[in-house]
């Protein structure tokens, strides 16, 4: 088994979309190597940062990228490998690749929620359905008349005590 940690800078960018890792960025490596009866199983894990923009409000963002990935290498023979060896090299660039790619969020958010989103006249957001007012159950119907009574009540009193 052989251990190395590679620290190396991105030749082209990862992922399309809103959020990439982006070319120069740099990606550090933890591998771990382990030989196997069908060949060589590559493992580790792969730390960088992916920059891009936020899906709501298009504000710049940058999301942290963790992931894990493991890979047999299979040495030359009849089973074909999705991987496989080329003498003694091992190409991990798609493995990484693949792992990095699939890690990206699909649609990136600001960390604070876009909460200063700022929306020009006529342009409005779709209330989500948690936070849209429930109609009310046809049972209690008769008691939001007394509420609505209620409130026509206190109101003409409070005209009337100024």
């Amino acid at each position: 088994m052989r251990e190395r940690q590679l620290d190396i800078a991105v030749p082209e960018h990862l992922g399309e979309g809103m959020v990439a890792v982006q070319e120069g960025s740099r990606l550090e490596i933890d591998l771990k190597l382990e030989s196997l009866h069908e060949g060589i199983l590559a493992s580790g894990s792969v730390v960088g940062q992916a920059d891009g923009e936020c899906s709501r409000c298009l504000a710049p963002v940058s999301v942290p990228v963790r992931v894990e990935f493991a890979e047999l290498f299979g040495y030359p023979a009849d089973e074909p490998f999705d991987h496989q060896l080329d003498g003694d090299l091992l190409d991990l660039e798609p493995v990484v690749r693949d792992a990095v790619v699939l890690a990206l969020p699909f649609q990136p958010e600001c960390v604070d929620g876009c909460e200063d989103l700022e929306l020009g006249p006529g342009i409005s957001l779709i209330v989500a359905e948690a936070e849209r007012e429930k109609p009310a159950d046809p049972r209690w119907a008769a008691l939001q008349a007394f509420s609505a009574q209620d409130t026509d009540s206190t109101n003409s009193t409070s005209r009337e005590e100024k």
